[in-house]
């Protein structure tokens, strides 16, 4: 067997702590031999939870943090007050090479505060973005910036698609992947002045193939592979792109069950709708990895059930294997100096 992913996953974060990611963690080293999971968390409780499972014993471990991070907490507080946290704790093994990579369906704020300071940016990277993969007609789109920079600048964006770029190339697999700038119209004089800027510098970056703004009606139908914004627009469509499917979703299932020819439809129709309905369930697709930093930080949201934060670690295995963090420095450093 080759060496191990090691993974450590915070399992005192998230609504559902410790239940489900333990559980997670469970089905993880089940599902693939090639991970290794750190629980860190509070030992005795995680302990106790493990034991309802039958698993490889020798693929788990529990590291011992007495503290936890609140969702209401002042991240920057938390992270330099709560020293023995789970999430403090998990993130420095990342940073002392102790693991390969972090997860952690906790506070969203400690975990960027966190990965930035604990295991700090790759040398050239300005923001660290966060940039889930968000479900399209064509298959996925990765959405970067969602959550990590409100007050981005227009360098910042250009950096985006540059991360955005090497990501969808190297570990997704996309040759040369589109990259659309999020805008309200499609011409290039629309949009305020951070839009506006953006394009331009866009336009003139090499090594991305851009094909200009990208409105959000364009977004489901995956006009564009990568989808460049600031955060509190990204959080925006994230957000109303995950409340409009779970509508979607309950009211096509009020709409089979409202007659008997639909009840008699619907279960025809059952299977083929069960694997479209999968396609645009956000858990399937993992957490969403903070990007630029010289380890792994991978956050899944607060709600995640075991399918979330077990996709999560797994996904672990691919970008270590195509050792993300050296690819965005290797591929950032020339465009930097060149700058210079």
């Amino acid at each position: 067997m080759s060496e191990l992913i090691k993974v450590v996953l915070d399992a005192m974060g998230g609504d559902y702590a410790p239940v489900e990611p333990v559980k997670a963690a469970v089905e993880a080293v089940k599902e693939s031999d090639k991970i290794f999971v750190y629980l860190t968390g509070q030992e005795e409780v995680l302990k106790k939870e493990l034991q309802k499972y039958t698993y490889p014993q020798d693929r788990i471990e529990v590291v011992h943090a007495s503290e936890i991070i609140e969702t209401g907490e002042s991240p920057v507080k938390a992270i330099q007050s709560k020293k023995d946290s789970s999430l403090v704790k998990g993130l420095k093994m990342v940073r002392e090479g102790k693991a390969d990579a972090f997860v952690s369906a906790g506070s969203t704020g400690a975990v960027l505060v966190g990965g930035q300071v604990i295991v700090r940016k790759v040398p050239g990277v300005e923001r660290a973005p966060l940039a889930p993969l968000i479900p399209t007609e064509k298959g996925f789109s990765l959405l970067i910036d969602c959550g990590a920079n409100v007050d981005a600048r227009s360098s910042h964006l250009v950096q985006f698609a540059i991360i955005g770029t090497i990501y969808m190339k190297y570990v997704i697999g996309i040759e040369n992947p589109t990259v659309g700038l999020v805008n309200i119209g499609a011409e290039e004089e629309k949009g305020n002045a951070l839009s506006k800027e953006t394009f331009q510098l866009l336009k003139e970056t090499e090594g991305i193939n851009f094909i200009g703004n990208v409105e959000a009606r364009d977004i489901p139908a995956g006009k564009a592979d990568i989808i460049v914004t600031e955060a509190f627009t990204g959080n925006v469509i994230l957000k109303l792109y995950e409340g409009l499917a779970n509508t979607l979703i309950k009211k096509i299932k009020q709409g089979l069950m409202s007659t008997l020819r639909s009840k008699i439809g619907g279960i025809l129709i059952k299977p083929a709708l069960k694997k479209t309905m999968k396609s645009f369930d956000s858990a399937e697709y993992g957490g969403a990895p903070l990007l630029g930093l010289r380890g792994l930080v991978v956050k899944t949201h607060g709600s995640s059930k075991s399918l979330e934060i077990k996709n999560s670690i797994l996904q672990c295995v691919k970008f270590t294997e195509q050792d993300l963090p050296g690819m965005i420095s290797a591929n950032l450093q020339p465009k930097e100096k060149k700058a210079e």
